[in-house]
């Protein structure tokens, strides 16, 4: 149950592999183009409160000279001459302090709406993906990638871009004041920033790959919840707790692993930098000494060289922390791009010469299809459907039943082959004009978080209570409604858990009703409802079906005695065709099915 989707997983993997961290940043930052007032002006914040916060060493050094000098000379200490320093200086500390408070809202606005716009377009993307692509993965993982993705990238990227501005300015600004200051201690200074870079680089190549894996883990993670808190009443029907357990710790256990030795391995580089910063600050403190004893600089100077020596590190602090959550970032934005890369349904080109109205005529003309390409489910399938006429679909499980009608809503495109409604082919329909042609009721019912109203009304937009209540009436869905403490405005569930089995199908033929489709599926209609509310429903439908074509897949053939034609499939091809009667007079496969299904009734 959890092992499934392992090869797509694997194959999405490699895929990330491939693409190129730096291309995943700048296809990133594109997203922040149309808020480049507020990228500008946290830049512009950053490197003001970077600058302000620079000088202070330097003025912070011409008050301790004058306090030595007024030592050594004997003349007093300058009072007003440091009241006025410290006044500089707390204006420059509350001046930078209030710059970053400001870059901070503008980053924040920045990436907000980046994050904003990136999961737009994940979710317009996931709306145009094939049925295909969403049947290869987990539901959880896709919820993850807009979830807790997106969550790493607007965290992260707010933190590095605000880093990475200050850290550059930092390190420009303090080289001038160092050059300024000293050349010979800033040449030894600059030995370890090469080498701390370095440093970064090799570790952070070998760290990229573990959260590359960190995030796909998760995702994973998070699809296996998804499926055990969807399906406990399975889990716990098939005493499946167990294995279920077992399975969560061995996935539980892999993203430890991931996030361990990518914290770790990323974690490496602050205290190998911040060794290599330390023995460069021993030696500029050794060779500054030196030179104030030669008269070479003054104490001031040397001390504010020595807080430039420091603060030069930090950058390369910040850097080590920027490169692991950068990493994050690109892991989380390069499964996102996946998605988003991810081939689309094919476009339909809009034809002018398209019907308004539908008369309901369907074909399928030699008909390939297969999930996978060297597997054919149908073969050589061909089919004519008048206009106004039911048709039946019955076979064993596997035979092709529900992928027929996976062709038909375009679900799936076929292979090899066509399918015309009124002698288009559906290929040449806009998606959205053709589904617009059908009802549906699937086998597996659907209801969202809603008043019952909504779920029906769900069917057209638009609908009034007096399109709502038709349908329910019509599906004898309405008694139970009205008995319900709120009648249509009663909250229900997604899985529809406060009501029964029979009455959630109920609902979803009442949605499907109230569209007023010019062609009708019933995937498995009737399978969820008791025998007294079966024949309530047939009834019916047999009435609402009127003046329209009807395409109806059943275990219980007893509801499709009155089809106009009965398809039994086998292996995706027709074996038999004709009306009950007939069929039955020809005593073949269909006849079998039927009296097999009435003697277990019977017994029943």
């Amino acid at each position: 149950m959890g092992r499934r989707f392992t090869v797509v997983e694997e194959r999405d993997r490699r895929s990330l592999r491939s693409k190129e961290s730096l291309d995943i940043v700048k296809r990133l930052m594109s997203y922040l183009k149309e808020d480049k007032i507020f990228v500008f002006l946290a830049i512009f914040f950053t490197a003001a409160s970077t600058i302000f916060d620079i000088f202070t060493p330097w003025i912070l050094g011409l008050g301790v000279t004058s306090i030595f000098n007024s030592i050594t000379n004997g003349t007093g200490i300058d009072y007003s001459y440091l009241i006025r320093i410290i006044l500089i200086l707390g204006a420059l500390y509350i001046t930078s302090s209030l710059f970053l408070l400001l870059r901070g809202r503008m980053l924040v606005k920045a990436t907000q709406n980046m994050t904003y716009r990136l999961r737009e377009d994940l979710s317009r993307k996931v709306k145009k993906l094939p049925l295909s692509y969403l049947d290869q993965h987990k539901v959880g993982d896709l919820l993850s990638r807009m979830t807790n993705d997106m969550d790493s990238i607007g965290n992260n990227m707010r933190q590095n871009i605000a880093q990475i501005i200050s850290a550059f300015v930092t390190i420009i600004g303090i080289l001038i004041m160092m050059f300024s200051i000293e050349i010979r201690l800033t040449l030894v200074a600059l030995i370890s920033l090469p080498l701390s870079g370095l440093i970064t680089g090799l570790v952070a190549s070998k760290s990229q790959h573990h959260f590359r894996k960190k995030s796909s883990t998760l995702g994973k993670l998070d699809g296996y919840l998804e499926e055990m808190v969807s399906g406990q009443e399975v889990v716990k029907s098939y005493t499946f707790e167990e294995v279920a357990i077992k399975e969560f710790q061995e996935i539980n256990k892999e993203l430890y692993q991931a996030s361990y030795k990518s914290q770790f391995i990323s974690g490496l580089i602050m205290p190998l930098t911040s060794f290599v910063s330390n023995i460069g600050y021993v030696i500029i403190t050794v060779l500054g000494g030196i030179l104030v004893l030669n008269n070479a600089l003054t104490i001031g100077a040397i001390q504010a060289f020595i807080q430039y020596s420091r603060k030069i590190n930090q950058p390369i602090s910040q850097m080590a922390e920027v490169v692991s959550s950068l990493q994050s970032a690109i892991a989380a934005a390069g499964r996102i791009f996946q998605v988003l890369d991810a081939e689309e349904e094919a476009p339909v080109t809009n034809r002018e010469d398209l019907p308004e109205h539908c008369c309901g005529e369907v074909s399928f003309e030699n008909v390939f299809f297969g999930y996978n390409e060297d597997e054919m489910v149908i073969q050589d399938f061909s089919l004519e459907v008048n206009s106004g006429e039911t048709i039946a679909i019955v076979g064993p499980t596997g035979a092709g039943k529900t992928t027929l009608i996976n062709l038909l809503m375009r679900f799936y495109d076929v292979n090899k082959g066509s399918i015309k409604i009124d002698g288009t082919d559906i290929r040449e329909i806009p998606r959205d004009d053709l589904r617009n042609i059908f009802g549906m009721v699937l086998q597996d019912t659907w209801l969202f978080s809603d008043t019952i109203f909504a779920n029906i009304a769900y069917g057209k937009p638009g609908a009034t209570m007096e399109d709502v209540v038709k349908a329910a009436k019509a599906t004898f869905a309405d008694n139970f409604i009205r008995t319900l403490p709120e009648g249509y405005d009663t909250i229900i569930h997604e899985d529809g858990s406060s009501i029964s089995s029979g009455q959630r199908q109920l609902l979803t033929i009442a949605r499907a009703l109230v569209s007023d489709p010019d062609i009708l599926i019933l995937d498995e209609a009737t399978s969820s409802v008791d025998t007294r509310t079966e024949k309530l429903i047939q009834k019916a439908m047999d009435e609402l079906m009127k003046g329209r074509t009807n395409f109806v897949i059943a275990h219980r053939l007893s509801t499709i005695v009155g089809a106009d034609k009965i398809l039994v499939l086998q292996n995706g091809n027709i074996v038999e065709q004709g009306s009950h009667e007939e069929l039955i007079a020809k005593q073949g496969e269909y006849y079998n099915l039927y009296n097999a299904q009435f003697d277990e009734e019977e017994s029943a």
